[in-house]
């Protein structure tokens, strides 16, 4: 079976930082761009989507990995998939105020129906009929002071990592979104809280505190990607959470990023029954368990000419992990909307592509006949590294290097075609696939 090395994270991380040079990208998101300056109300709306055919040439059991000689040679799988389909829209009302809003339907939205059932006396029942989910992303509310400070209040996107930042489906190549990040971070990361940012020369920030995240929602295989979900129809904000980004464009061909984020996400969870004094006045048993909470990440994107690349390396720190999972899994009740998986210490994911527009040289004589990216990309995650006392989950570990194309007829649309192969630690079966997508990004109304 084929296996890749382990490079550490900091050997890659070093790695990338001296490749220096990623995927370019439109220098910030529509929405987070500076009104103009006619300070005329106006609207806009816009949006992005995906259609995705892929088939997995490896098991699709779920037990694959604690079994892996069992498994090996089960057939392949197909799939098709709307993995996200978003409509924004965002109004200036003038004087330096406006709304913005985004809700998007993620593969192929939610849905259910009633059905009678004649073998069971006609008792009516209601089933799902779709298991995808249908989001508010983002609705806040903006008032521009100067172009170095901006206040915005609401349902606001988190940018920390790359993906969060730039998560519209034409400014990575692979098919799906990068999956490293993805696997590891709330992707796309929204969250109700506050924001201030601004553009000052070539540089651009963000600050904003936020809900915290949910320490009962992480996980062995996602670490702290479902942390920012709530079950209920309010989000739990018993502890706040705080991130911030920068951006500077040290050329007009490169930008180099920094994000990060922190927050306290134990007893951030409803009820809040874990935290304080018991009835005699005693601390709860669980009072000083904090989940501290630290992130930190690191992208950059490049372009010139037909060349593309961009790069990520990511890193997050929970202590108190080893308690964290053994409360998820014997205190919490079967049936509360939490997961029982034990949570790593450490998660980290590193990620790089590169793309050549190889139709670029006869652009003057086939001038219609649009882009075509020809790229590769390797990807280095884990989504459990344990505190000393926990048990080992090797197969979190995982290396993908993925290569394909990415056809753009016009600029608004792309049909990206890729071959990815995930390497696992030797003990386990490889996991390659093919996939085909279809994808758009623009705006109807600008």
């Amino acid at each position: 079976m084929n296996h890749l090395s382990f490079p550490s994270p900091l050997l890659a991380g070093t790695l990338l930082l001296a490749l220096g040079m990623t995927f370019s990208t439109p220098a910030a998101a529509e929405n987070d761009s500076i009104p103009a300056k006619k300070d005329k109300p106006h609207l806009t709306l816009g949006g992005y989507g995906e259609v995705v055919f892929s088939r997995n040439f490896h098991s699709d059991n779920i037990y694959r990995y604690q079994n892996p000689a069992k498994y090996r040679n089960d057939p392949s799988h197909g799939r098709f998939d709307v993995p996200h389909v978003a409509i924004s829209l965002e109004y200036y009302f003038g004087k330096g105020w406006r709304m913005g809003s985004e809700i998007e339907f993620e593969h192929g939205g939610t849905g259910g129906a009633y059905e009678q059932e004649y073998f069971e006396g006609g008792e009516w029942e209601q089933e799902t009929e779709r298991g995808g989910e249908v989001e508010m992303e983002q609705f806040w509310i903006e008032k521009t002071f100067f172009p170095w400070l901006n206040v915005r209040a609401g349902h606001i996107v988190v940018p920390v990592g790359y993906t969060n930042a730039r998560h519209e489906p034409l400014n990575f190549f692979t098919v799906y979104r990068p999956e490293g990040e993805a696997n590891m971070l709330p992707c796309t990361w929204h969250q109700t809280g506050l924001s201030i940012w601004g553009e000052v020369g070539s540089l651009r920030y963000e600050v904003q505190a936020l809900a915290g995240l949910d320490a009962f929602k992480f996980s062995q295989d996602n670490w702290v990607q479902n942390g920012a979900a709530s079950a209920f129809e309010f989000s739990v904000a018993n502890k706040i959470g705080l991130a911030a980004r920068l951006d500077w464009w040290a050329m007009p061909e490169l930008r180099l990023g920094l994000s990060g984020y922190y927050s306290h996400t134990m007893h951030n969870s409803y009820p809040h029954d874990l935290e304080g004094n018991d009835e005699n006045g005693n601390k709860k048993r669980y009072s000083d368990v904090k989940g501290k909470l630290a992130i930190g990440c690191f992208d950059f994107s490049f372009e010139k000419g037909g060349f593309r690349a961009m790069g990520s390396a990511d890193y997050g720190y929970l202590s108190d992990a080893s308690t964290i999972s053994s409360i998820k899994q014997n205190l919490t009740a079967n049936t509360a909307p939490t997961d029982k998986s034990r949570v790593g210490k450490n998660a980290y994911a590193l990620g790089i592509e590169a793309g050549y527009d190889v139709l670029r040289p006869f652009a003057k004589s086939l001038p219609k006949a649009g882009q075509l990216f020809v790229f590769a990309r390797y990807d280095n995650y884990d989504s459990y590294v344990p505190a000393s006392d926990m048990a080992e989950a090797p197969y979190t570990h995982r290396q993908v290097l993925t290569a394909g194309v990415n056809y753009m007829p016009i600029k608004q649309v792309a049909i990206k075609a890729q071959y990815a192969h995930r390497f696992l630690r030797h003990t386990f079966n490889d996991e390659p696939s093919v996939s085909l997508g279809v994808v758009y990004q623009g705006f109807f109304i600008k």
